[in-house]
């Protein structure tokens, strides 16, 4: 039992996953998943603790990250680039944020390429996620909400259905 309770915790600090379907051991919640940053400015470390140096400083509100491990109150974060490192819990949100990874991208009124386009997104905006289907996307920007396709987001898994 100790061996195994050594490797478990072994596998957070590092955050080496096995499988989608893996739960963090403190929270029970999926690993990986999607959060945002709550805070205008966060401190990326090496290590979970405040004694480890300073790797990476996010200094966007609502930035989009992704936890790939847990380790007491540290949650092991990476961006969309796969920088990153651990970061305190109270830095970030169960707010679904995504970022847009096509210039110009239009937001459709519905759920189709055919559809009336409300707006337009730049490249490297930073949206609130809503609902998402197979393929697409319901987000919100700059007070403008439209479907867009799933593909030019980061921050929201292929596979994954939000209602």
């Amino acid at each position: 039992m100790r061996a195994f309770l050594a490797v478990f915790v072994l596998s957070a600090i590092l955050g080496t996953t096995s499988t989608a379907q893996e739960r963090g051991p403190v929270t029970n919640l999926p690993l990986p998943r999607y959060v945002s940053m709550k805070a205008a400015e966060g401190y990326a470390r090496h290590g979970p603790g405040k004694t480890h140096r300073i790797d990476w400083v996010y200094k966007h509100r609502n930035q989009p990250l992704e936890v790939t491990a847990e380790y007491g109150h540290w949650r092991r974060v990476r961006d969309k680039d796969g920088a990153g490192g651990w970061m305190h819990y109270s830095l970030l949100s169960g707010v679904r944020t995504v970022l847009v990874e096509v210039d110009l991208l239009p937001l459709r009124r519905k759920p189709t390429k055919d559809a009336a386009t409300a707006a337009n997104a730049e490249f490297g905006v930073v949206a609130k996620l809503g609902a998402c289907h197979i393929d697409w996307c319901k987000i919100t920007a700059g007070g403008q909400t439209g479907w867009v396709p799933k593909t030019a987001l980061w921050g929201v898994d292929p596979d994954e259905i939000l209602e």
